[in-house]
């Protein structure tokens, strides 16, 4: 993969990611707080872009969503093969619940 190729695929990710938070934060607030692990106030912010501002921002050549597993012990259960995926999967979601919600400034 070339770095053309490469930066055209980070905008279309940064493009699918900013449109499925948005939708998340209008269906549930609170789930979405939780689940993209954003403050509330990014999340106001979010919500309130315009259409072409989401377009402009989602151009740049980094990545807006990041990886929110420095813990190795979230990562391992939702990786380990398991036969209670449930019990895993929520032992995992109490774990990143203690994490602190990002504050981007």
């Amino acid at each position: 993969m070339n770095t053309t190729d490469m930066l055209s695929e980070i905008r279309d990710a940064n493009l699918n990611y900013l449109m499925l938070a948005r939708q998340m934060i209008r269906a549930d607030r609170a789930s979405a707080i939780f689940r993209l692990g954003l403050s509330a106030e990014l999340c106001d912010l979010l919500d309130g872009l315009s259409s072409a501002q989401v377009v402009r921002l989602a151009q740049s050549n980094m990545m807006l969503a990041r990886f929110r597993f420095d813990d190795e012990a979230i990562l391992g259960m939702l990786t380990r093969t398991n036969r209670d995926t449930t019990l895993s999967q929520a032992h995992s979601a109490l774990l990143m619940a203690t994490q602190p919600i990002e504050d981007i400034a």
